[in-house]
């Protein structure tokens, strides 16, 4: 560790090379250690960052930069402080903070730590000094530490004094793309005066691309440049741009080029790609300091893209690694299977399951889809580019580049591939046109399984026995699940041609009719908790007193009153809700999330939702606006094009209904598999291997059955999932991936290329535009929320929603959701209700707020703000 700290010691090695620096000096890391220990701050700092974490960081960053600021600096700190300002020439300077563990290959601490600009005269550099300090335990600082699992008890920090330059232009330059990692490429931003504007975003920049071997500049954006920032008797002020300045870049053609030679020298010192802050005075660039570039990686390898535009409904936010572990190894099963199924050799076979457990990802605790793995297996099946086109527009995927996705091919050779395809799709023909009956089938054998094993006490057995139920559980149902997995490419092929049916044959129809024609009716099994709520509500309204203890009394004391209360009506709500939890009790508010309470865990959830739809049954009755999508077909079809759309249109509605029925029991599935592991999770806490029964959660699957098969040290549990509950803390608190992105090489420290959707329009009209779903015209107050709770009858406006929401649908007037997609869960049980309902609205939550008045038109996706909140 150098005494320098790490821009103290990479402006070191930058002068030594002749390279042109600023003169500059330091105060080491020595002067603060031994400022703290004469001052007794050691003692008090060690009492404040005990048992920090990052909801107590605020709190202890501003007593300890107190406790600097009432600290005095002392003769020895004065002293250092004097020489390194004498060594400077005693005029402005730039004050800079130089952390030890700073500009590293991995922690950058880029805008941890405090700078000033301007300093003049040794009472201001001092406090400016202390100031840095005092930066060093800055919330923002102690935070990035907790998150990197660095010390907090005993930071080392040097301060660097330099000598400001009075700046014409000043900038950034990074060596090498910091996005696709082509270090061919550098990228330079700059704007007039000192650099301080850039940095902080408060001027916008010049930016260009240059092509370092030809010095050739390629895409180039002129910033605005407003104001400039600069040095003067009093410290720095702004003052204005002229317009002819603003119009044109701040660096002509010859200089771009000379940065291209001044990367060339620093990264030749370095040895890799640095981030170069330089400013250009008297027609001469200094470089001011250089870090490496910590987030850059050679954008070499495979390439994958992940997507969790469907996956989101199922496994929001951050999931547990048992959530993640089990459902890919569900996944692996069942598309094994369902490849294995449609024909595929099992010498092909056997090539394709690394494939099979790699469908899912899984980032920072976000779920996402291995896109292309996907692709891979569509291309097997007949009409791979229609397929495709479905997928993007109607599960809610953007479509792959043509390039990339032609480029995926699951088996090799061409010409064997070919061959399996047609025996693929002789397979598949078969599949399509006899789904009904072995959904059916498949659905008589869960339901014969699920009441042979929702029967068991598992709370009694020991831990191994559970074990031992669970995988009997998977062989009953895994090994037949495979087959339904059919349903999502029968929904593909069959909306590819009503598509192309409706652009042939109806090209002015209007936008609801799709959607409409394709309506599965009021026999989904999956709207049964919503609809058996809403006649709950309905009976319950019937006995006003009970009714009014219901809707005075909060959700979360609802049950505990309503189970010590006395009274028929009281006796009768206990029983009907008893039958609802024995019915859909293992539905939770993210109902494939295994670490989620479920009903049973948390009837408040339950009681939440009775009140809504209990104060829904008094309300008027929203208009719904109705569509007759057979008298339109009537007036625009002949009668044998007729018989052709309805064939179609009644192929998807039928694959739509059953895969509402395998949804459904992949639910309850689910919810089956949550009581095991919670009964293996006391089992392993009662024995020490873990210190809660709900760290069972923490684990992964594979490491709960090596626990019990012998296979693995059982005492590595508890350690694995203490480590796991710190990282959650922390995955909760660094920004979500982007909904799409790109990898190349090594998925986690790999290239990650943002591939963002078009941004939304409409924003500053007060209109937004999203994805229709379900017709309908409501005008209500927005209630924005993240879970399925006190909607309270008004449009239930979310980020995104999971199957668990379907009985907070109940009480909404509409439904408007940011992410997700129109043949999502929730989506259909909405359309079936009769809720207008819009998916897919880019920026919604950031531009609803709760209590506005929205205008939602849900067969055309326009949602209008009416009235902003009071």
């Amino acid at each position: 560790m150098s005494a320098l700290g790490g821009k103290g010691e990479n402006l070191r090695r930058l002068t030594e090379a002749g390279l042109r620096v600023p003169v500059w000096s330091a105060v080491g890391v020595d002067v603060l250690r031994g400022f703290r220990e004469r001052s007794g701050l050691d003692q008090e700092l060690a009492g404040l960052l005990a048992g920090l974490d990052p909801d107590s960081a605020w709190e202890v960053s501003a007593r300890i930069t107190k406790a600097f600021s009432v600290t005095p600096l002392d003769g020895p700190a004065l002293k250092a402080i004097w020489r390194a300002y004498d060594a400077v020439g005693q005029g402005a300077v730039a004050v800079r903070s130089s952390g030890a563990d700073e500009d590293l290959p991995n922690f950058s601490f880029a805008g941890q730590y405090s700078s000033f600009l301007g300093a003049s005269g040794f009472d201001e550099v001092a406090e400016r000094v202390r100031d840095c300090w005092a930066s060093a335990y800055s919330a923002r600082s102690l935070v990035y530490r907790w998150l990197h699992d660095l010390p907090t008890d005993r930071i080392d920090l040097a301060v660097v004094l330099q000598e400001l330059v009075p700046a014409e232009v000043s900038g950034v330059m990074f060596t090498a793309d910091p996005v696709s990692g082509d270090r061919s490429k550098a990228l330079i931003s700059c704007v007039y005066g000192l650099g301080e504007t850039l940095v902080t975003g408060q001027v916008d920049a010049d930016t260009l691309t240059l092509d370092r071997p030809s010095r050739v500049v390629g895409d180039a954006v002129i910033g605005e440049k407003a104001e400039r920032l600069d040095a003067g008797s009093g410290g720095t002020g702004l003052s204005p741009v002229s317009p002819f300045a603003r119009e044109r870049f701040a660096l002509s053609n010859d200089q771009v080029g000379e940065l291209g030679d001044l990367a060339d020298r620093v990264e030749e010192l370095f040895g890799a790609p640095q981030d170069v802050e330089w400013a250009l005075s008297d027609g001469v660039f200094h470089v001011l300091q250089s870090r490496p570039i910590t987030t850059l990686r050679e954008a070499e390898g495979e390439v994958r893209v992940w997507d969790n535009s469907t996956v989101i409904e199922s496994f929001g936010e951050v999931t547990a690694p048992l959530t993640f572990s089990f459902a890919r190894h569900a996944y692996s099963r069942v598309y094994r299977d369902y490849v294995r199924l449609l024909g595929v050799p099992r010498r092909d076979l056997a090539k394709l399951d690394g494939m099979f457990g790699e469908m899912l990802g899984y980032f920072d605790g976000r779920v996402y889809y291995n896109v292309l793995n996907w692709y891979k297996i569509i291309r097997l099946l007949p009409g791979y580019a229609l397929n495709r086109r479905v997928l993007a527009a109607a599960m809610g995927v953007r479509e792959t580049s043509e390039e990339l996705a032609e480029a995926q091919h699951p088996i090799d050779p061409p010409l064997r591939e070919r061959l399996v395809r047609l025996r693929v799709a002789l397979r598949f023909l078969r599949m399509f046109f006899t789904v009904r009956r072995s959904v059916a089938s498949f659905i008589d054998h869960f339901h014969e399984v699920y009441e042979e094993f929702d029967a068991v006490d598992y709370e009694a057995l020991p831990g191994h026995e559970v074990n031992r139920a669970l995988h009997r559980l998977e062989e009953r149902l895994l090994s037949r699940w495979g087959g339904t997995a059919v349903l999502d490419n029968v929904i593909m092929l069959s909306y590819g041609v009503l598509y192309g049916l409706n652009a042939r044959w109806l090209p002015d129809a209007p936008e609801w009719l799709t959607r409409e024609a394709v309506k599965v009716g009021d026999d989904v099994e999956s709207t049964a908790p919503a609809r058996r709520l809403g006649e709950l509500a309905g009976l319950l309204s019937e006995r006003p007193e009970l009714a009014e203890e219901v809707r005075e009394r909060h959700a979360g004391e609802l049950w505990e009153w309503l189970r010590e209360a006395e009274g028929e009506d009281a006796a009768w709500l206990r029983a009907e809700l008893g039958g609802f939890l024995a019915a859909f009790g293992y539905r939770s508010a993210n109902e494939l999330k295994l670490e989620e309470p479920d009903l049973h865990d948390d009837p408040s959830l339950l009681m939440s939702m009775l009140k809504d739809a209990l104060l829904l049954a008094g309300a008027a009755p929203v208009v719904r606006v109705e569509h007759d999508v057979d008298a339109y077909l009537r007036e625009h079809l002949s009668a044998p094009k007729r018989f052709v759309y309805d064939l179609v249109r009644g192929k998807v509605r039928e694959a739509l209904r059953e895969r509402g029925r395998v949804r459904f029991a992949r639910t309850r599935a689910f919810g089956m598999a949550r009581r095991m592991f919670k009964a293996m999770g006391r089992d392993l806490a009662a024995v020490g291997a873990l210190g809660d029964r709900r760290d069972v959660f923490l684990l992964k699957l594979e490491e709960i059955r090596a626990a019990y098969a012998g296979t693995m040290n059982h005492r590595e549990l508890r350690p694995l999932a203490e480590l796991r509950k710190t990282q959650r803390a922390k995955q909760r608190l660094l920004p979500a991936p982007p909904p799409r992105f790109l990898t190349r090489g090594s998925v986690y420290w790999g290239v990650q290329t943002p591939d963002p959707a078009p941004a939304g329009e409409g924003e500053a009209t007060g209109v937004l535009q999203g994805t229709p779903c379900s017709p309908g015209v409501v005008t209500a107050k927005a209630r924005v929320v993240d879970g399925p709770r006190d909607v309270g009858g008004g449009v239930l406006v979310a980020y995104r929603t999971d199957p668990g929401w379907v009985g907070a649908l109940s009480s909404a007037a509409a439904l408007l959701v940011e992410r997700g997609s129109p043949l999502a869960h929730v989506a259909i049980v909405a359309r079936e209700l009769g809720v207008p309902t819009v998916v897919q609205i880019p920026g919604l939550t950031g531009r609803v707020e709760d209590g506005m008045t929205l205008t939602v038109d849900g067969g055309t996706g326009v949602v209008k703000i009416e009235k902003e909140r009071a």
